[in-house]
């Protein structure tokens, strides 16, 4: 089984790299920390808050806005070479990066594959961390990158890839969309089913309500267009706020969200809902992007239930 520590960082393909970082810096509350040829990087997480010093969580780089990349960083780093015998012996294709690659992704090395939808996954070693402070371009309240949706063209197939191949545990289950913790957050990856693969959401934790509720406001008056709450989601707990973002890639803020701690690990049991919008959100809240819950009424569901 490969141990993964918990993600890395997610690179994005981009059309518009000055747009990408206007937005990310502008209006997500994120930290631009270089811009290296046709690439950014961005920070998000508070050392005194999160004890994280990650060197970046985010790369906007000149390419494909389709082309979607996720790292993920090894419990052991000295497992890289066993993590492409595992690789191949599964039936992925591996390879190993080239130096150049590495130092594009700050890394020492890494190794990189795909899931069976396609989604392509990089697993590294010994990724580079910083000692600057977190200073954001607008303070969003931002503590961490926390998890990501992610596309599925088969929700079943691949919570197997990631539960037997991986040491992802699965929560909570949506329908058949599994939610997998790699960490003690309830879900570092959520699957949503999906004709294509790729990144169907990315979620930055914040500190407080307050902030979350600035941001609603902050959004509605710069004109960013909300698609799902202000609203609570019952499987983490967590309040929760997407909004969309750059060439279409969906944000969610959220605070709150449940953790699974190491002494629970033995005795938990994922719990089954309904793929249905009170799952979603125990508020009301509809959501209005592909992938999430059917938009009907909760109100008319349940009449019809009584009637």
């Amino acid at each position: 089984m490969i141990d993964l520590h918990d993600i890395r960082y997610l690179r994005i393909g981009t059309a518009d790299l000055e747009g990408a970082i206007h937005f990310a810096t502008a209006m997500v509350g994120l930290q631009l920390v270089a811009r290296e040829g046709k690439a950014a990087y961005f920070r998000s997480d508070k050392v005194e808050i999160r004890g994280d010093t990650r060197d970046h969580t985010l790369v906007y780089f000149e390419g494909d806005p389709s082309d979607h990349t996720i790292g993920f960083d090894l419990k052991d780093h000295a497992d890289l070479d066993a993590v492409g015998a595992a690789l191949e012996k599964a039936g992925h294709p591996a390879c190993s990066g080239t130096k150049e690659e590495c130092e594009l992704r700050r890394v020492k090395a890494f190794i990189a594959t795909t899931d069976p939808s396609g989604n392509k996954i990089e697993i590294v070693t010994r990724p580079y961390h910083s000692g600057l402070r977190y200073f954001p371009a607008r303070d969003a309240g931002i503590t961490h990158f926390s998890h990501i949706g992610l596309k599925t063209t088969n929700p079943q197939r691949d919570e197997t890839f990631w539960t037997k191949l991986y040491n992802a545990r699965v929560s909570d289950w949506i329908g058949d969309s599994p939610l997998l913790r790699i960490a003690t957050a309830h879900h570092s990856l959520a699957l949503f089913p999906s004709p294509v693969p790729g990144v169907q959401h990315i979620n930055h934790q914040v500190e407080d309500v307050d902030d979350l509720m600035r941001s609603w406001y902050f959004f509605k008056e710069k004109g960013v267009k909300i698609l799902f709450g202000p609203g609570r989601h019952p499987l983490s707990t967590a309040v929760m706020l997407y909004f969309q973002g750059h060439e279409g890639l969906v944000y969610e803020y959220s605070v709150g969200v449940k953790d699974i701690m190491p002494e629970e690990e033995a005795t938990y049991r994922p719990r089954q809902f309904p793929f249905e919008p009170a799952t979603f959100c125990m508020w009301g809240a509809l959501p209005e992007f592909d992938g999430m819950a059917p938009r009907a009424k909760p109100a008319a569901r349940a009449l019809k239930a009584v009637g």
